[in-house]
């Protein structure tokens, strides 16, 4: 099974990251341990989005960045996450982050949490985003990168195949900047790198 089919019909794993994932405790505890990060962090640029800004989340998970906007639309390959998700919001739709549904310039804001290291191509998933944000939109995220003491973490992730080539913080501002994003801000943690950049 491909990495991409693995995630989009493998729910027992789905299921135990977003569990791990919403729970404070566990989140807290498996975010230091498996990749020396403060996962307060996240928490912060979860915060920090515009609660009015048409936003699209991809991959969206259980709905861990949700909030109280109502124009939050949340999209993920995998049904076991939507459904999860549908505890939080409705407005949900599962499609290929390499082929969004959307017309190009329609979002005022993309955020994109833990997922690009789980991605066969993150450079055509920035891209795509990208194409999907208003002229001035911004793209939000966090993703587990290359060249920290994580490496043998990630290539163990990669071999169970749970994890795609991933890249280092310098490979993501490539993506960022190959993807025609201006005003990039790299922010890291450990294994974590959060990033923000502006179409």
């Amino acid at each position: 099974m491909n990495l991409r089919e693995r995630w989009k019909v493998g729910g027992f794993q789905a299921a135990a990251y977003d569990y791990a994932v919403q729970n404070p405790y566990l989140s807290r505890l498996g975010a230091r341990l498996l990749w020396n990060y403060d996962i307060t962090h996240l928490r912060q640029n979860i915060a920090a989005q515009d609660p009015s800004a048409l936003t699209l989340d991809i991959p969206c998970g259980g709905g861990v960045a949700f909030g109280d906007n109502p124009r939050h639309v949340g999209v993920d390959l995998s049904w076991t996450m939507l459904t999860r998700a549908r505890r939080k919001t409705s407005t949900l739709l599962q499609a290929d982050v390499y082929a969004l549904p959307f017309p190009t310039d329609t979002f005022d804001a993309c955020v994109t949490y833990n997922g690009l290291h789980c991605l066969t191509d993150p450079p055509a998933a920035i891209a795509e985003m990208a194409r999907v944000l208003r002229p001035g939109g911004t793209l939000r995220g966090t993703t587990i990168v290359r060249g920290t003491s994580r490496d043998r973490v990630i290539r163990h992730m990669q071999r169970r195949g749970l994890f795609g080539p991933s890249g280092t913080a310098d490979d993501v501002r490539t993506w960022l900047t190959s993807a025609g994003l201006t005003s990039i801000e790299l922010t890291r943690s450990g294994a974590m790198t959060g990033f923000t950049a502006r179409k």
